[in-house]
């Protein structure tokens, strides 16, 4: 029995580790950034994607009818444009302040103002326009709406927050609260990685190389020459294979002290590859800040120290000690 309580203490500490909420700030920034960035993406073409058959390249109602099929009850942009019939308001207009809204609250958590209320307003938009462009999303879109959605259930606002700073006076965060969310977060980058991984291991495109080469050669990604690729070729089936043993390996690595800046080099590394060699800057930018929010803030770097604080060291000693009554 005494065993038995002492598994389940350690298994409520891992879940519940004392956190200060600058990993919290760091992932309200970037995600932020990465909601305005979206939104001035796609600033051109938000019409173009999401007008009805005959106005757009698709038309919204294949995509909201392809999302429908998993359930009728996943948000689209279909919905507010018929709020906005019922109230007079044309789909041209309508989609036009769908898209104002989501640039608003992509500053809103950039700066940290009304963080709750924009984090989940920026959720539900995100979610409508991937749903409704559901032929042209892809990787990004998944991981932002997973983001966002942690997002809006963390405790915020944060410190550095324009809420904490000056219009809403908050209580202290408790810190295993900010613990548990970090960790939620870190555990499902395991099972992303992981899963990634062995899925990659299963095929023969990434041991020879096969899949790095089709990937690269494709438009819109083939921003690399030929070329270079040719000149390179031998090295594509040594990236395959590293690309897998970094993912599969991501959910053992990363947890150990030792290898853990490592392993956080190498998995920024390689989403930065992407994005400079592919032109994924969205897919790109939204793992890495994932990455920094889950393992980087307050990770101890060879001969700097601690990255921008924030763990176990920052919090007082009684309430690192503190266990579970």
């Amino acid at each position: 029995m005494t065993l038995l309580r002492r598994r389940w203490q350690e298994f409520l500490e891992f879940l519940f580790p004392p956190e200060t909420d600058r990993w919290l700030a760091v992932f309200r920034i970037g995600l932020g950034l990465q909601v305005l960035v979206y939104s001035l993406f796609l600033r051109s073409d938000w019409h173009h994607l999401f007008a009805t058959t005959g106005k757009g390249l698709v038309g919204r109602e294949l995509g909201e009818a392809i999302s429908s099929f998993d359930s009728p009850l996943i948000p689209k942009l279909g919905w507010l444009v018929s709020f906005g019939r019922h109230i007079g308001i044309s789909e041209e207009t309508a989609l036009s302040v769908a898209w104002a809204c989501l640039l608003c609250m992509g500053c809103c958590l950039l700066l940290g103002l009304l963080c709750r209320p924009a984090a989940i307003i920026a959720w539900f938009l995100h979610l409508c326009a991937a749903e409704s462009g559901g032929l042209l999303s892809y990787g990004a879109d998944n991981f932002m709406t997973m983001a966002l959605f942690y997002l809006m259930l963390s405790p915020l606002p944060d410190r550095y927050s324009v809420d904490s700073c000056w219009l809403v006076k908050t209580r202290v965060k408790d810190p295993r609260l900010l613990g548990f969310w970090r960790r939620v977060l870190q555990v499902h980058l395991c099972f992303v990685y992981f899963f990634g991984g062995l899925a990659k291991l299963l095929g023969s495109g990434w041991w020879n190389g096969s899949n790095l080469w089709r990937s690269l050669i494709r438009p819109p990604f083939n921003l690399l020459s030929p070329d270079i690729l040719v000149r390179f070729k031998y090295a594509l089936p040594v990236l395959g294979i590293s690309i897998c043993l970094i993912e599969i390996g991501y959910p053992v690595f990363i947890w150990i002290k030792k290898t853990r800046f490592l392993w956080l080099v190498c998995i920024l590394a390689m989403h930065a590859a992407i994005g400079l060699t592919m032109g994924m800057y969205l897919f790109a930018f939204v793992m890495i800040v994932l990455n920094l929010a889950a393992f980087g803030v307050g990770m101890n770097v060879p001969f700097i120290g601690h990255l921008a604080g924030g763990t176990r060291q920052s919090l007082p000693k009684q309430l690192r000690l503190r266990r579970f009554e």
